[in-house]
């Protein structure tokens, strides 16, 4: 039986998981030992897992992460505090279907960006949505929507995020128009999605760097009581790596290093 014009209406109805595993049937000599319904079920089955895989792509292209991090390639040797068991907890992402936040705070160089980026990594493989800014970049964002009367757009766009990652949060004091515009984010947030803060302020810190005791307390309120908290110490791992690389003699590879987690 000629099967060409079956896989190309296949295509034609965007079935390219069941059409492509059509062609690796044919080619496969022992494929009649099946029965028809298990045959059915293997072509069912590619469909469903190219579905799958089509949809993680674009959600991992739109959470725009600056690493490929990953929960798998965590580095728990460094010396930082790190809460092995909390981290394997919170790759269930329990704590985003329950629209919990998580902070994570430490010194320069401990990998905060990548661990949080790594759970948030997971996220997306588990089917939420998500989005990675660094802190600086989000307020000229909010800036520029205000003045060209897009802020509004841009703030129903962040509510609906699933697993919103805020890089670099309170490095230097918020100015008037940046705690009022984050409370609104926080606001629109609030028990029906998550967030991600890294930051190098500890939290005792951040209603100082906030300004403003009302909105500070306003947003500390909505982040902080059903938050998560990584709080990691120790040297940078930049740093440590560097001086290893120095005593040994040995040179990093051409093109960089990966980036620690």
């Amino acid at each position: 039986m000629l099967m060409q014009p079956t896989i190309e209406k296949l295509y034609s109805m965007r079935l390219t998981g069941m059409a492509e595993a059509i062609r690796r049937q044919m080619q496969d000599p022992e494929i009649s030992q099946l029965s028809f319904e298990e045959r059915l079920a293997l072509l069912v089955d590619q469909q469903w897992d190219w579905r799958q895989n089509k949809a993680f792509g674009r959600r991992l292209k739109k959470a725009r992460f600056k690493t490929a991090a990953a929960v798998e390639d965590i580095d728990y040797r460094h010396p930082r505090r790190l809460d092995r068991q909390l981290i394997r907890s919170l790759s269930a992402c329990d704590w985003v279907r329950q629209h919990h936040n998580l902070i994570v705070t430490g010194p320069c160089g401990v990998g905060k960006s990548f661990i949080a980026e790594a759970l948030a990594q997971k996220a997306v493989r588990e089917g939420f949505t998500s989005l990675y800014v660094r802190a600086p970049r989000l307020f000229r964002d909010l800036a520029v929507a205000r003045a060209d009367g897009s802020f509004g757009k841009l703030l129903d766009r962040i509510a609906r995020i699933d697993v919103f990652l805020v890089d670099d949060w309170a490095m230097a004091p918020l100015v008037d128009s940046e705690r009022r515009d984050f409370l609104e984010i926080c606001d629109d947030r609030y028990t029906t999605r998550s967030t991600i803060l890294t930051s190098q302020v500890p939290i005792a810190q951040w209603h100082d760097q906030i300004g403003d005791p009302t909105v500070a307390d306003s947003i500390l309120d909505r982040l902080v009581h059903n938050a998560h908290r990584l709080e990691l110490q120790g040297e940078s791992i930049r740093k440590t790596k560097s001086l290893t690389s120095s005593d040994t003699g040995s040179e990093p590879p051409a093109g960089g290093t990966k980036p620690a987690a």
